[in-house]
């Protein structure tokens, strides 16, 4: 049986990649995937205040499952408050459903 979640997602540049997987972890969440990714946004400009050269390679994204919206809600928070006045970003939360999961779900599965 499924076990229900939300999926947080946080877009932003990729030298953040640090900082916010410590916010991540501190927060309980049993892990986190990253992926390198690029794209175009509405302000094409990076932290340094230079246009994005190229669309690939350039940011990363975060996606974690959480067990709830309140531990979604406090990562993105952290994450809001600490670096999206200077850097660029997203952040959005999806209702996702665990079907296998060993370290989400527990040792008896979903």
């Amino acid at each position: 049986m499924a076990k229900p979640a939300k999926k947080l997602v946080i877009v932003t540049e990729k030298i953040l990649l640090k900082k916010i997987a410590n916010i991540i972890e501190e927060s309980g969440a049993t892990g986190y995937t990253v992926l390198e990714t690029g794209g175009k946004g509405s302000r094409n400009v990076r932290s340094s205040g230079q246009p994005n050269v190229s669309d690939t390679n350039v940011n990363v994204k975060f996606e974690v499952l959480t067990s709830d919206r309140d531990m979604a809600e406090k990562i993105a928070d952290q994450i809001a408050v600490n670096f999206f006045i200077d850097f660029a970003g997203m952040i959005y939360v999806c209702d996702a459903e665990v079907l296998y999961g060993h370290s989400f779900c527990g040792p008896d599965g979903c």
